[in-house]
Protein backbone atom coordinates (compact mmCIF):
# COMPACT_ATOMS: atom_id res chain seq x y z
CA UNK A 1 0.00 0.00 0.00
CA UNK A 2 2.87 2.21 0.51
CA UNK A 3 4.43 1.40 -2.41
CA UNK A 4 1.26 2.34 -4.30
CA UNK A 5 0.93 5.83 -2.48
CA UNK A 6 3.98 6.41 -3.47
CA UNK A 7 3.94 5.49 -7.23
CA UNK A 8 0.69 7.48 -6.85
CA UNK A 9 2.10 10.74 -5.37
CA UNK A 10 5.02 10.63 -8.27
CA UNK A 11 2.84 10.46 -10.91
CA UNK A 12 1.50 13.55 -9.85
CA UNK A 13 4.64 15.04 -9.08
CA UNK A 14 5.81 14.28 -12.64
CA UNK A 15 2.48 15.74 -13.81
CA UNK A 16 3.09 18.56 -12.07
CA UNK A 17 6.25 19.70 -13.53
CA UNK A 18 4.77 19.49 -17.31
CA UNK A 19 4.88 22.59 -18.48
CA UNK A 20 2.89 24.21 -21.86
CA UNK A 21 3.43 23.35 -24.73
CA UNK A 22 5.46 25.58 -27.54
CA UNK A 23 3.13 26.64 -30.49
CA UNK A 24 4.15 28.23 -33.64
CA UNK A 25 3.21 31.97 -32.68
CA UNK A 26 0.58 32.13 -35.40
CA UNK A 27 3.58 32.29 -37.74
CA UNK A 28 1.89 29.69 -39.94
CA UNK A 29 -1.53 31.35 -40.23
CA UNK A 30 -2.28 33.25 -43.40
CA UNK A 31 -1.90 36.70 -42.77
CA UNK A 32 -5.22 38.37 -44.49
CA UNK A 33 -6.93 40.81 -42.69
CA UNK A 34 -9.36 43.33 -43.17
CA UNK A 35 -11.65 40.27 -44.36
CA UNK A 36 -14.71 42.28 -44.16
CA UNK A 37 -18.83 40.71 -43.33
CA UNK A 38 -18.92 36.76 -43.14
CA UNK A 39 -20.78 35.93 -46.75
CA UNK A 40 -24.42 34.96 -46.18
CA UNK A 41 -24.64 31.39 -45.02
CA UNK A 42 -25.64 29.53 -49.06
CA UNK A 43 -21.90 31.69 -50.15
CA UNK A 44 -20.04 29.62 -47.46
CA UNK A 45 -19.20 26.19 -48.60
CA UNK A 46 -19.50 23.70 -45.53
CA UNK A 47 -22.89 25.55 -44.37
CA UNK A 48 -25.70 23.23 -44.62
CA UNK A 49 -27.54 26.05 -46.71
CA UNK A 50 -24.66 25.89 -49.31
CA UNK A 51 -24.92 21.82 -49.53
CA UNK A 52 -28.81 22.39 -49.84
CA UNK A 53 -28.22 25.07 -52.54
CA UNK A 54 -25.69 22.46 -54.66
CA UNK A 55 -28.00 19.91 -54.46
CA UNK A 56 -31.38 22.32 -55.83
CA UNK A 57 -28.29 23.23 -58.49
CA UNK A 58 -27.87 19.87 -59.59
CA UNK A 59 -31.58 18.69 -59.65
CA UNK A 60 -32.21 21.44 -61.74
CA UNK A 61 -29.83 20.04 -64.47
CA UNK A 62 -30.78 17.13 -64.66
CA UNK A 63 -34.55 18.37 -65.14
CA UNK A 64 -36.33 17.64 -68.89
CA UNK A 65 -35.35 21.42 -71.07
CA UNK A 66 -38.58 23.51 -71.36
CA UNK A 67 -40.46 21.73 -68.18
CA UNK A 68 -42.60 23.99 -65.80
CA UNK A 69 -40.48 22.07 -63.06
CA UNK A 70 -37.12 23.35 -64.63
CA UNK A 71 -38.24 26.80 -65.09
CA UNK A 72 -39.57 27.02 -61.21
CA UNK A 73 -36.44 25.34 -59.99
CA UNK A 74 -34.17 27.70 -62.09
CA UNK A 75 -36.14 30.79 -60.79
CA UNK A 76 -35.77 29.20 -57.21
CA UNK A 77 -32.38 28.84 -57.21
CA UNK A 78 -30.70 30.86 -59.80
CA UNK A 79 -26.77 29.72 -59.13
CA UNK A 80 -24.46 32.78 -57.92
CA UNK A 81 -21.85 32.54 -61.09
CA UNK A 82 -18.25 32.56 -60.18
CA UNK A 83 -15.37 33.52 -61.45
CA UNK A 84 -12.19 31.36 -61.38
CA UNK A 85 -8.10 32.42 -62.77
CA UNK A 86 -5.95 34.95 -61.02
CA UNK A 87 -6.29 37.36 -64.47
CA UNK A 88 -9.84 36.87 -64.71
CA UNK A 89 -10.07 37.87 -60.56
CA UNK A 90 -7.88 40.92 -61.00
CA UNK A 91 -10.19 42.10 -64.00
CA UNK A 92 -13.55 41.25 -62.64
CA UNK A 93 -12.26 43.36 -59.19
CA UNK A 94 -10.93 45.96 -61.02
CA UNK A 95 -14.16 46.11 -63.13
CA UNK A 96 -15.72 46.49 -59.64
CA UNK A 97 -18.27 43.38 -60.28
CA UNK A 98 -20.51 42.64 -57.56
CA UNK A 99 -19.38 39.84 -55.51
CA UNK A 100 -20.10 37.76 -52.71
CA UNK A 101 -17.13 36.75 -51.38
CA UNK A 102 -13.50 36.20 -52.44
CA UNK A 103 -12.44 32.57 -51.85
CA UNK A 104 -8.82 32.67 -51.43
CA UNK A 105 -6.50 29.35 -51.37
CA UNK A 106 -4.74 28.84 -47.65
CA UNK A 107 -1.06 28.80 -48.29
CA UNK A 108 -0.96 29.22 -52.12
CA UNK A 109 2.04 30.99 -53.64
CA UNK A 110 1.54 34.78 -54.37
CA UNK A 111 2.11 36.80 -56.87
CA UNK A 112 1.27 40.43 -57.83
CA UNK A 113 -1.96 39.28 -59.29
CA UNK A 114 -3.15 37.22 -56.18
CA UNK A 115 -1.45 40.46 -53.84
CA UNK A 116 -3.94 42.88 -56.25
CA UNK A 117 -6.70 40.83 -55.62
CA UNK A 118 -6.80 40.54 -51.99
CA UNK A 119 -6.07 44.27 -51.67
CA UNK A 120 -9.16 45.26 -54.17
CA UNK A 121 -10.97 42.89 -52.41
CA UNK A 122 -10.55 44.52 -48.87
CA UNK A 123 -11.27 48.06 -50.39
CA UNK A 124 -14.52 47.12 -51.45
CA UNK A 125 -15.31 45.44 -48.67
CA UNK A 126 -15.38 41.92 -49.57
CA UNK A 127 -15.36 39.42 -47.49
CA UNK A 128 -12.57 37.15 -48.02
CA UNK A 129 -12.61 33.10 -47.29
CA UNK A 130 -9.83 31.01 -46.89
CA UNK A 131 -10.78 27.60 -47.71
CA UNK A 132 -7.90 24.64 -48.22
CA UNK A 133 -7.33 24.03 -51.82
CA UNK A 134 -9.41 20.85 -51.98
CA UNK A 135 -12.80 22.76 -51.68
CA UNK A 136 -11.56 25.47 -54.53
CA UNK A 137 -11.46 22.01 -56.61
CA UNK A 138 -15.02 20.89 -55.50
CA UNK A 139 -16.53 24.74 -55.87
CA UNK A 140 -15.16 24.85 -59.46
CA UNK A 141 -15.76 21.04 -60.56
CA UNK A 142 -11.70 20.62 -60.87
CA UNK A 143 -11.16 24.18 -62.89
CA UNK A 144 -8.00 26.14 -63.21
CA UNK A 145 -8.57 28.26 -60.15
CA UNK A 146 -4.96 28.81 -59.80
CA UNK A 147 -6.24 29.49 -55.52
CA UNK A 148 -8.68 31.90 -56.43
CA UNK A 149 -12.86 31.88 -56.66
CA UNK A 150 -14.77 35.34 -57.07
CA UNK A 151 -18.10 34.67 -56.60
CA UNK A 152 -21.13 36.48 -57.87
CA UNK A 153 -24.45 37.14 -56.54
CA UNK A 154 -27.80 35.98 -58.27
CA UNK A 155 -28.40 39.43 -60.64
CA UNK A 156 -31.77 41.78 -59.93
CA UNK A 157 -33.47 41.73 -63.24
CA UNK A 158 -35.71 44.79 -64.07
CA UNK A 159 -39.59 44.72 -65.06
CA UNK A 160 -40.03 45.81 -68.94
CA UNK A 161 -42.19 48.48 -67.64
CA UNK A 162 -39.05 49.73 -65.92
CA UNK A 163 -37.16 49.72 -69.08
CA UNK A 164 -40.01 51.36 -71.36
CA UNK A 165 -39.19 54.95 -70.19
CA UNK A 166 -35.45 54.41 -72.31
CA UNK A 167 -35.12 55.57 -76.04
CA UNK A 168 -32.91 53.14 -77.10
CA UNK A 169 -33.30 49.02 -75.89
CA UNK A 170 -31.45 46.00 -77.28
CA UNK A 171 -33.58 42.84 -77.46
CA UNK A 172 -31.78 39.34 -77.73
CA UNK A 173 -33.49 36.65 -79.24
CA UNK A 174 -32.01 33.38 -78.14
CA UNK A 175 -28.23 34.56 -77.35
CA UNK A 176 -26.41 32.15 -75.52
CA UNK A 177 -22.55 33.63 -75.11
CA UNK A 178 -22.54 35.13 -71.74
CA UNK A 179 -19.69 36.91 -73.00
CA UNK A 180 -21.51 38.11 -76.18
CA UNK A 181 -23.73 39.41 -73.75
CA UNK A 182 -21.15 41.43 -71.93
CA UNK A 183 -19.76 43.15 -75.17
CA UNK A 184 -23.35 43.91 -76.18
CA UNK A 185 -24.36 45.96 -72.30
CA UNK A 186 -20.52 47.73 -73.25
CA UNK A 187 -21.46 48.88 -76.56
CA UNK A 188 -24.56 49.36 -75.33
CA UNK A 189 -23.36 51.94 -72.50
CA UNK A 190 -20.90 53.08 -74.92
CA UNK A 191 -23.52 54.59 -77.56
CA UNK A 192 -26.39 55.56 -75.27
CA UNK A 193 -28.82 52.66 -75.33
CA UNK A 194 -30.47 52.25 -72.01
CA UNK A 195 -31.78 49.08 -71.56
CA UNK A 196 -31.99 45.25 -72.90
CA UNK A 197 -34.47 42.28 -72.74
CA UNK A 198 -33.59 39.06 -72.57
CA UNK A 199 -35.91 36.17 -72.78
CA UNK A 200 -36.27 33.45 -69.76
CA UNK A 201 -35.71 31.10 -71.76
CA UNK A 202 -33.06 29.27 -74.10
CA UNK A 203 -31.00 32.60 -73.80
CA UNK A 204 -28.19 33.64 -71.48
CA UNK A 205 -29.07 35.57 -68.36
CA UNK A 206 -26.45 37.96 -66.27
CA UNK A 207 -23.80 35.53 -65.20
CA UNK A 208 -20.31 36.41 -63.94
CA UNK A 209 -18.83 35.72 -67.22
CA UNK A 210 -21.18 38.66 -68.84
CA UNK A 211 -20.56 41.44 -65.95
CA UNK A 212 -16.33 40.59 -66.29
CA UNK A 213 -16.96 40.90 -70.41
CA UNK A 214 -19.07 44.22 -70.01
CA UNK A 215 -15.99 45.79 -68.04
CA UNK A 216 -18.81 47.25 -65.45
CA UNK A 217 -21.53 48.36 -68.05
CA UNK A 218 -23.88 46.02 -66.59
CA UNK A 219 -24.26 48.21 -63.41
CA UNK A 220 -25.27 51.02 -65.71
CA UNK A 221 -28.08 49.36 -67.47
CA UNK A 222 -31.17 47.88 -66.68
CA UNK A 223 -31.72 44.31 -67.83
CA UNK A 224 -35.43 42.83 -67.94
CA UNK A 225 -35.90 39.20 -67.84
CA UNK A 226 -39.75 38.78 -70.29
CA UNK A 227 -41.39 35.39 -70.50
CA UNK A 228 -42.39 35.71 -74.26
CA UNK A 229 -39.88 38.36 -76.34
CA UNK A 230 -42.19 38.22 -79.42
CA UNK A 231 -45.43 39.71 -76.80
CA UNK A 232 -42.64 41.71 -75.24
CA UNK A 233 -41.51 43.05 -78.66
CA UNK A 234 -45.43 43.98 -79.75
CA UNK A 235 -45.66 45.82 -75.89
CA UNK A 236 -43.03 48.21 -76.58
CA UNK A 237 -44.14 48.90 -80.39
CA UNK A 238 -47.79 49.90 -78.52
CA UNK A 239 -45.42 52.08 -76.21
CA UNK A 240 -43.91 53.96 -79.41
CA UNK A 241 -40.90 52.01 -80.06
CA UNK A 242 -40.13 50.84 -83.99
CA UNK A 243 -38.62 47.49 -83.76
CA UNK A 244 -35.44 46.83 -85.71
CA UNK A 245 -34.19 43.24 -86.24
CA UNK A 246 -30.85 42.65 -87.96
CA UNK A 247 -30.48 39.84 -90.01
CA UNK A 248 -28.47 39.05 -93.06
CA UNK A 249 -31.35 38.24 -95.29
CA UNK A 250 -32.94 41.43 -94.57
CA UNK A 251 -34.09 43.59 -97.23
CA UNK A 252 -33.10 46.78 -96.14
CA UNK A 253 -29.16 47.91 -96.02
CA UNK A 254 -28.50 49.21 -92.59
CA UNK A 255 -26.94 52.28 -94.65
CA UNK A 256 -30.36 52.75 -96.33
CA UNK A 257 -32.38 53.40 -93.29
CA UNK A 258 -33.82 56.39 -92.72
CA UNK A 259 -31.85 58.65 -89.57
CA UNK A 260 -35.39 59.56 -88.26
CA UNK A 261 -36.39 55.76 -87.59
CA UNK A 262 -32.92 56.01 -85.75
CA UNK A 263 -33.10 59.22 -83.82
CA UNK A 264 -37.17 58.29 -82.30
CA UNK A 265 -37.43 55.35 -79.83
CA UNK A 266 -35.75 52.24 -81.31
CA UNK A 267 -35.67 48.55 -80.01
CA UNK A 268 -32.61 47.11 -82.37
CA UNK A 269 -33.07 43.13 -81.72
CA UNK A 270 -30.16 40.70 -82.28
CA UNK A 271 -30.22 37.09 -83.14
CA UNK A 272 -28.39 33.97 -81.60
CA UNK A 273 -25.04 33.15 -82.51
CA UNK A 274 -26.00 31.30 -86.01
CA UNK A 275 -29.37 30.99 -85.79
CA UNK A 276 -30.42 34.36 -86.43
CA UNK A 277 -33.85 35.70 -85.61
CA UNK A 278 -36.91 33.61 -84.74
CA UNK A 279 -39.64 33.26 -87.38
CA UNK A 280 -41.91 35.10 -84.72
CA UNK A 281 -39.63 37.49 -83.64
CA UNK A 282 -39.09 38.44 -88.18
CA UNK A 283 -42.47 39.03 -88.21
CA UNK A 284 -42.81 41.30 -85.55
CA UNK A 285 -40.23 43.59 -86.82
CA UNK A 286 -40.94 46.82 -88.20
CA UNK A 287 -37.66 46.55 -90.12
CA UNK A 288 -35.24 43.91 -91.07
CA UNK A 289 -31.79 45.25 -91.90
CA UNK A 290 -29.24 43.68 -93.07
CA UNK A 291 -25.09 45.24 -92.82
CA UNK A 292 -23.26 45.07 -96.13
CA UNK A 293 -19.95 43.51 -96.26
CA UNK A 294 -17.68 41.33 -98.75
CA UNK A 295 -19.38 38.56 -100.28
CA UNK A 296 -18.43 35.18 -98.89
CA UNK A 297 -19.26 36.23 -95.00
CA UNK A 298 -22.15 34.43 -93.84
CA UNK A 299 -22.22 36.53 -90.57
CA UNK A 300 -20.73 38.81 -87.76
CA UNK A 301 -20.47 38.25 -84.00
CA UNK A 302 -23.41 39.01 -82.60
CA UNK A 303 -21.90 41.92 -80.49
CA UNK A 304 -19.87 43.20 -83.05
CA UNK A 305 -23.17 43.21 -85.35
CA UNK A 306 -24.99 45.04 -82.50
CA UNK A 307 -22.31 47.60 -82.28
CA UNK A 308 -22.19 48.56 -85.94
CA UNK A 309 -25.83 49.36 -85.11
CA UNK A 310 -25.82 51.01 -82.41
CA UNK A 311 -22.61 53.51 -83.55
CA UNK A 312 -25.17 54.23 -86.62
CA UNK A 313 -28.06 54.90 -83.98
CA UNK A 314 -25.67 57.39 -81.97
CA UNK A 315 -23.73 59.09 -85.54
CA UNK A 316 -27.81 59.49 -86.61
CA UNK A 317 -28.63 61.23 -82.74
CA UNK A 318 -25.45 63.21 -82.85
Amino acid sequence: MAGNSQRKGAMRSTGSKKGPQVGSGGQRRAKLGGRGPTPKAEDRPHHPKARSKRSAEKRTAKLPAGSGARRAERTKSRAAGQLMGRNSVVEALRAKVPANALYVQSKADADDRWREALKIAIALNIPLMEVPRSELDRMTDGGVHQGLVLTVPEYRYADLKEIESASCIIACDGLTDPRNLGAIARSAAAFGAEGIVLPERRSVGVTATAWKASAGALSRIRVAQVTNLNRSLITLQKSGFTVIGLAADGKTPLHTLDKDVLQGKVVIVIGAEGAGLSRLVKESCDWLVNIPMNGGNESLNASVAASIVLQDMYRARS
